[in-house]
């Protein structure tokens, strides 16, 4: 049985929150054109894991560990006042 990579492992791994984490996989899932193999893997109302070394995972760790651009970073600031 191929090892699997969950999202909390690479959260930890990565020491980013996992809300953070959902919410940038679920932007770049929406972007099918740019995370192809990541869109392929995901299913609806499953958790987010990945075979370890997959393509799909790459792709998830790229995305996760991006920084969140200005715009973004500023909306969340502002959520939380």
């Amino acid at each position: 049985m191929p090892d699997i990579v969950t999202l909390k492992a690479l959260c930890e791994e990565l020491k980013i929150d996992p809300r953070e984490a959902r919410e940038k996989l679920r932007a770049a899932v929406g972007d099918a054109k740019a995370n192809l193999e990541l869109a392929k893997a995901r299913k609806p109302r499953t958790p987010w894991q990945w075979i370890k070394g997959s393509a799909a995972e790459k792709e998830a760790r790229a995305a996760i560990a991006k920084p969140d651009g200005p715009q973004q970073r500023k909306a969340t600031d502002d959520a939380k006042m």
